[in-house]
């Protein structure tokens, strides 16, 4: 090798070793696991010039189909129709397929033409897929996905490296390379999983705070769940980011934790209510807010807004404050709406549940009164989402 070749090897190695770099850091800023297995295929594939790229982590015992990308079918398809071509499929963690190989050997596997496995491999390659869409596999690099402790997460797996318009063999050595990045990718998906335990349980946490509050039965616990997708799913259709829409989530929970302070005998009481008991009921806005005032953290101050604010009217009839119109924080303004949905749509002791039908054609009659007309008019575009919600935590019959 001459001096030129020896410079310019020694560049390309500099600009892999700084595109590495660049991955980790970019990995190590995501913390939602879907977000970063898309970004792991992404940047996998464009480091290794990769028509296509898919990941499996190990879930249960088996490893499970999670991610896919593939730019031929992309152009042809369009994005709606690929990601219906993809279907979430499970195989064995044993030695029988490639993906299952390097899982348990902890081994790479790169291999110029699938269709022509070498002799005495213990795997197959199965070309159902390439036939179904008129797809040719060719050339694979599979590498396993190894965290800090040594544990396999998962299998990074490569497809048909381009050199132009053609087809060929994964470059042997990128191979470690590769390798280093899908350990960058391991450590990462371990982050966002626990990411995403905490939130659980934080999340969990704060149902049964709210649960307490309300001092009522599993049926309380649908609704805090409900209304809190309700109140996250509005303000991501009113424009709030996903991390605002995720503080929304937490915080709607809260919205009665003020009735804490009220007495059981006010809460539960079957009949109707006299004027200062009625007046006492509505203090639990402002004991709410008191409980969750004072803190520096973004969700309690949310939460003390929505607590304060989640009775106040469009037209300055709410309480407790009679604020009107926008002086009302559009975070009241949402979970006003997405709680009373949910009352109406649910069984009461009174009465049974309306419709989603009837009980948007309730707030739409509200709408410039009691409601935002911005979030009645959100409302009407995610009906189908709140349909889903309402059938995934649907309240227990009632005889």
């Amino acid at each position: 090798m001459n001096q030129r070749e020896i410079e310019s090897s020694a560049e390309l190695l500099q600009r892999e070793v700084l595109g590495l770099v660049r991955i980790g850091v970019a990995l190590s800023d995501t913390r939602d696991l879907e977000e970063l297995l898309q970004l792991i295929v992404s940047e996998a594939r464009e480091f290794t010039s990769a028509d296509a790229a898919s990941i499996y982590l190990i879930e249960d015992g088996r490893l499970v189909f999670k991610v896919a990308q593939n730019r031929t079918l992309l152009e042809r398809l369009g994005a709606e129709r690929l990601s219906e071509l993809f279907s979430h499929h499970s195989l064995p963690l044993d030695t029988s397929s490639i993906a299952g190989f390097v899982a348990t050997t902890k081994n790479n596997v790169n291999i110029a033409d699938v269709y022509h496995l070498p002799d005495g491999v213990p795997f197959s390659f199965n070309p159902d897929f390439d036939r179904r869409n008129d797809y040719r596999t060719k050339s694979v690099l599979a590498v396993p996905m190894i965290d800090r402790e040594g544990s396999v997460q998962g299998v990074l797996q490569l497809i048909n490296a381009m050199a132009g318009d053609r087809v060929v063999p994964f470059p042997k050595e990128r191979e470690e390379l590769v390798r280093a990045l899908a350990s960058q990718a391991a450590v990462a998906v371990n982050n966002a999983r626990l990411t995403a335990e905490l939130k659980r349980i934080h999340l969990d946490t704060i149902y049964r705070l709210a649960m307490a509050a309300e001092y009522k039965d599993k049926d309380t616990a649908n609704h805090i769940r409900r209304m809190s997708m309700y109140s996250a799913i509005l303000a991501g259709e009113l424009g709030w980011n996903k991390q605002q829409q995720e503080l929304m989530l937490y915080a709607a929970p809260m919205h009665d934790i003020g009735k804490i302070g009220i007495p059981d005998a006010i809460l539960t009481k079957p009949g109707k209510l006299t004027e200062e008991e009625f007046r006492t009921i509505q203090s639990h806005t402002e004991i709410g807010a008191r409980i969750l005032s004072g803190s520096d953290a973004d969700l309690l101050q949310l939460s003390e807004l929505v607590a304060l604010c989640h009775h106040e009217k469009w037209n300055g009839t709410g309480y407790p404050r009679g604020l009107k119109g926008k002086d009302i924080p559009q975070a009241g303004r949402i979970v006003a709406v997405a709680d009373v949905f949910d009352a109406l749509s649910s069984d009461r002791c009174y009465r049974r549940a309306m419709s989603l039908e009837q009980t948007y054609d309730i707030i739409r009659g509200d709408s410039g009164t009691h409601f935002d007309p911005e979030c009645v008019e959100a409302l009407a575009r995610v009906l189908d989402r709140f349909h889903e919600i309402h059938g995934q935590y649907r309240d227990e019959a009632t005889e």
